[in-house]
């Protein structure tokens, strides 16, 4: 794979990240209510800092747990005969509140349909919508997010890499073409 662009720096992110934050203050009205859930891996380290950022605007502390969702995947036949599990911890209850799921790239939507089944076994949340870094278009399901730090317009061709501490040494986001075999360029 050949990287095509770098289409998010590190204050980039930060920027869309503190937007986003902004916007879940606003459309539910204050934070009282909201909790917020990264699907593993990328969306975890999203979550938390959405939560860093509301915190510094509301002063106060969101609810912030992570989301497995291996077991709930459409495609876990396709996986590896022992896919790795990364585990879910959600140390509060979410029934009747404002679930935020949080993940880095929306593209088919499969990923936020799992998710929501992985949820609805939780609990019976108020309200679950889904706030992405990145939306790369080409939907196979009904399923829009309700804050998105950019819309990055793809091709099938094309691969978008999230790359965010602790799982990679720099914050960036990525382009890579998927027909070219030329070694993968790091941050």
């Amino acid at each position: 794979m050949k990287e095509k662009a770098r289409i998010m720096d590190d204050r980039a992110m930060q920027r869309a990240m503190q937007r986003i934050a902004h916007e879940i203050i606003e459309k539910n009205k204050g934070t009282e209510n909201v909790v917020l859930i990264g699907i593993q891996r990328r969306g975890v380290p999203i979550a938390q800092q959405l939560a860093r950022h509301i915190e510094q605007v509301e002063n106060t502390r969101i609810p912030t747990g992570m989301l497995d969702i291996t077991f709930y995947r459409d495609d876990l036949s396709l996986l590896a005969e022992h896919p790795v599990i990364n585990g879910t911890d959600i140390p509060f209850n979410i029934t009747d509140r404002d679930v935020v799921l949080t993940d880095d790239v929306l593209f088919t939507g499969r990923t936020t349909r799992a998710a929501m089944d992985a949820i609805m076994e939780v609990g019976r949340a108020r309200t679950i919508q889904l706030a992405v870094l990145i939306d790369r278009g080409h939907r196979e399901l009904p399923i829009r997010a309700d804050f998105v730090g950019k819309n990055v317009p793809t091709s099938r061709s094309e691969l978008i890499s999230v790359r965010i501490p602790p799982y990679d040494l720099e914050s960036c986001v990525l382009v890579f073409d998927l027909n070219d075999e030329e070694e993968t360029k790091q941050c």
